[in-house]
């Protein structure tokens, strides 16, 4: 039996978006994972996903044939020039302009940029300024 292993943040367990167009939003979010280093965890004909976050077609049976709405989705980035890429990434793969880089007025030391994908949802990419995590992420074994 194979062992898979899965790492968990402490709020969000998955998202799932569902879009018109797989290939475009498999280029984005493939280009900006990659700034952010976060590999894709799976691929199908009607699905991708990396992480917490899973991407399918409408026709995919996870998806029950609705299109969700705009929503707005913050990836953590381990610096400021992460975030910076991650902006340039996103441009340059389908993405549009909704805040480039730059300190946000949230708290100090926040640094974001936000684009919106392929389908509208706004993606942010964000660096909190420096900290110390306990652990990366919790990991679960089955």
């Amino acid at each position: 039996m194979e062992t898979n292993q899965l790492h968990r943040g402490r709020l969000i367990d998955h998202i799932q978006l569902v879009v018109r167009d797989l290939e475009a939003s498999r280029r984005f979010y493939t280009a900006v994972f990659a700034t952010l280093e976060i590999p894709l965890g799976g691929t199908g004909d009607d699905y991708f996903w990396a992480d917490e976050l899973f991407v399918s077609t409408a026709s995919s049976t996870a998806a029950q044939g609705q299109l969700t709405g705009r929503h707005h989705l913050a990836f953590q980035a381990k610096d400021r020039a992460t975030v910076d890429a991650f902006h340039k990434a996103a441009l340059a793969h389908g993405g549009r302009d909704n805040g480039g880089p730059g300190e946000r007025p949230y708290h100090p030391g926040y640094y974001g940029a936000f684009v919106l994908d392929p389908d509208g949802n706004n993606i942010e990419a964000v660096f909190h300024g420096a900290a110390q995590r306990n652990v990366p992420s919790v990991v679960v074994t089955f």
